[in-house]
């Protein structure tokens, strides 16, 4: 069907398409104080628009709106269109609290009780 379209046309529907995917994603990747939409993510990587994000590369964190989920080690992969594709070389899940180097009681005190 699209092949009988005139090419502006499709590009205004692509662009149309691309906003529409921006506004749905709900994960992001940041590296520094910047941070970018993830519109594809799977086991082995994510991807994002090639006009809006620069080449990444390294250390970046990934968030599903304010939670922090991952922490990965990403090599640029391929481009595919409008899409940037980004391989995870590692990917951590997040964890609130550091881990502790020893076992703790299940029954331990939560909180104490002042003399009052």
């Amino acid at each position: 069907m699209s092949e009988y379209l005139p090419k502006e046309l499709r590009d205004q529907l692509a662009a149309a398409h691309r906003k529409t995917k921006r506004k749905r994603a709900t994960r992001s990747v940041h590296i520094g104080d910047e941070a970018f939409a993830i519109l594809e993510m799977s086991d082995n990587g994510f991807a994002v628009a090639t006009d809006e994000a620069p080449r990444l590369r390294g250390l970046v964190d990934i968030y599903e709106g304010p939670r922090h989920l991952y922490q990965a080690l990403i090599v640029a992969s391929a481009e595919a269109g409008d899409l940037m594709r980004y391989d995870f070389k590692r990917n951590t899940a997040a964890v609130p609290n550091p881990p502790v180097d020893f076992e703790q009681a299940a029954n331990r005190p939560v909180g104490l009780l002042s003399k009052a």
